[in-house]
């Protein structure tokens, strides 16, 4: 990760390259989030996706040469997450599970990884737009991003629906835009 951005200031990166490396980040980081959805206690398991988030946020800055500021990091991702309210509310949902003996373990444990890598990766998504586009974290409007928060939603959905490895169906892709098919 640190060379990653070494090797960003050593030699200027084309906005090809940039997107590259940060689609990486959101990536890595989004599985990391999956991972700390597995912790077995009821809200750490929050707190440790946030502070995944967090980081993601502050690597995302550092390759975009945004001034990076903890106070406003946190201050974007509550404002965003609350633009994100099914996702996040089924992440407390799923976190308070845990309290449950067995069935809620379980469902839990079936539920919060997905929910929290899934947030991780719309959240870093928007974020890479957002510092793409010359954002920085004091000018972020979340309602800004809402049109390409549910086009995300949907390419991950479509994304999580398809077979490993294969094509989506056309009449699959059109369902998930929510348009049809000439065929059916």
């Amino acid at each position: 990760m640190a060379n990653e951005v070494a090797e960003a200031e050593s030699t200027p990166l084309s906005d090809d390259d940039r997107f590259q490396q940060a689609t990486k980040i959101v990536d890595r980081f989004s599985l990391w989030s999956g991972a700390a959805g597995l912790l077995p206690i009821p809200l750490l398991d929050v707190t440790v996706v946030a502070g995944v988030q967090i980081q993601m946020l502050r690597r995302l800055a550092e390759l975009y040469d945004v001034k990076f500021s903890e106070n406003l990091g946190k201050s974007g991702l509550a404002s965003l997450m609350g633009s994100l309210i099914p996702v996040t509310s089924g992440m407390g949902f799923a976190s308070a599970l845990k309290g449950v003996p067995l069935f809620g373990t379980v469902a839990s444990l079936a539920s919060m990884p997905v929910l929290s890598a899934g947030a991780t990766y719309l959240i870093g998504r928007v974020f890479v737009q957002h510092f793409a586009s010359g954002g920085t974290l004091f000018d972020f409007n979340p309602p800004d991003y809402k049109e390409f928060i549910n086009e995300q939603a949907d390419k991950l959905k479509a994304k999580l629906d398809a077979p490993s490895g294969s094509k989506i169906a056309p009449d699959r892709a059109a369902r998930a835009k929510g348009t049809t098919s000439p065929n059916t």
